[in-house]
């Protein structure tokens, strides 16, 4: 007689992390509200940092140490030095005037893309938090619309490079950490792909919002 082998048991799901789960909500619930309430939203994040960093060490998930290294506090060093160099090169400068006639004028769809393209072109180049630094001070003359039109570009565009954006650049230390690494030019490939494409639907929705409330 024949003998089945045997099935191999399913593995048991992973547990949700509730309490993460919950301090994470309440913490973005918190960057909503912090402005309105005339609060910087820097400390909602240093709230949720603190509560989820205190449950660690109390529960000895992590060490003093162990979580002074997950801080990363040369890459934060690196990231504030890189705002501020970016910030003063085009501060009231030559950069600056020429960023600025590089801004299309006005809230129509071809200005809105064009802002837009530069946001994103320029993220790409010098990394998005010093280009939104730069950026900002431009556009806020020209109305809502292209300030908007820049956060779209400096939050889809850095998709298309490694060093566009914090959050990749911090993506990408994780998973070296871990042992991962991902192929630069499938990471560029996928982004040629859905970049420009996202980035001109973005736009032309925010277009049409705005056009739907001005009506």
């Amino acid at each position: 007689a024949s003998t089945a082998s045997p099935t191999p048991a399913a593995a048991p799901a992973p547990a949700v992390p509730r309490f993460t789960v919950v301090v994470v909500a309440l913490t973005l619930a918190g960057f909503a509200l912090a402005s309105p309430a005339g609060l910087d939203p820097a400390w909602a994040a240093l709230g949720g940092v603190v509560v989820l960093g205190a449950r660690a060490l109390s529960r000895r998930h992590v060490t003093v140490r162990e979580l002074a290294g997950a801080a990363s506090p040369l890459f934060c060093l690196f990231v504030l030095a890189l705002g501020v160099v970016v910030e003063a090169v085009v501060a009231g400068g030559p950069a600056a005037d020429g960023l600025g006639r590089l801004l299309p004028d006005g809230d129509s769809l071809p200005a809105l893309l064009g802002v837009a393209a530069v946001a994103a072109l320029l993220a790409n180049a010098v990394n998005n938090l010093p280009a939104v630094l730069a950026l900002l001070p431009l556009a806020a003359p020209g109305g809502p619309a292209q300030v908007l039109a820049v956060l779209i570009g400096v939050n889809l565009g850095p998709n298309l490079t490694y060093v566009g954006s914090l959050a990749t650049l911090l993506w990408r230390r994780i998973l070296h950490r871990h042992g991962m690494e991902v192929d630069l030019g499938r990471f560029t490939l996928l982004g040629l792909l859905t970049v420009p494409t996202t980035l001109a639907a973005s736009t032309v929705a925010l277009w049409g919002a705005l056009h739907l409330i001005g009506a």
